[in-house]
């Protein structure tokens, strides 16, 4: 199923709109994502949770148009894959999708991680042993996160994620998590 721009109740354009008093300076790449950051100054942050590893983040990892490398090595090692403790260097633009989706929730609650980076080992398990595992996950080239959050839907994250106009925003209703990667710019699920 894929949701289009028209079926939500506000438009990207009445988004940009709305954080356009504040600028931020933006890479050329995501730029839509980079928009919907706009609310956050001249910093993107990301927080986050992980009861598999019981570890937390919140994490300014951008200011003033440069990525700060200490942090972005700090969310690569949270993303991780936990099963095999190995690490990949996340691709920064679902880093930045990541934080304009929690932006745009307008809350204080953190990210529920339930994967970022899996193994190709990891990832061959967890088809064996499921459905909707892809074979070529974006997760093992480190582009995908599996989310949910306290106080919001999966519905409403997706939407969130959708409206940035980038990348790959999966629902899984009857998982309760929304998947998002930094891939060709598609929606599914319900």
């Amino acid at each position: 199923m894929n949701e289009t721009g028209s079926s939500l109740k506000m438009t990207r354009r009445g988004l940009l709109g709305a954080f356009a008093a504040t600028a931020i300076t933006a890479a050329p790449t995501y730029s839509n994502a980079f928009g919907f950051l706009r609310g956050s100054g001249d910093i993107r942050r990301l927080k986050m949770y992980s009861t598999r590893t019981g570890e937390s983040i919140d994490m300014i990892y951008w200011v003033e148009g440069e990525y700060i490398k200490d942090a972005l090595r700090e969310v690569n090692w949270f993303m991780r894959d936990w099963r095999q403790d190995s690490a990949a260097n996340m691709d920064t633009r679902t880093i930045d999708l990541m934080a304009a989706t929690q932006n745009l929730l307008n809350t204080d609650n953190p990210f529920l991680l339930l994967s970022g980076y899996r193994t190709r080992q990891t990832n061959n398990m967890l088809r064996a042993n499921g459905r909707g595992v892809a074979k070529q996950s974006y997760h093992m080239r480190a582009q995908a996160a599996d989310l949910r959050m306290d106080g919001r839907s999966v519905r409403q994250v997706a939407r969130a994620a959708a409206s940035c106009g980038v990348g790959g925003v999966g629902r899984y209703s009857g998982s309760n998590f929304t998947h998002v990667d930094c891939g060709p710019v598609r929606t599914w699920g319900r």
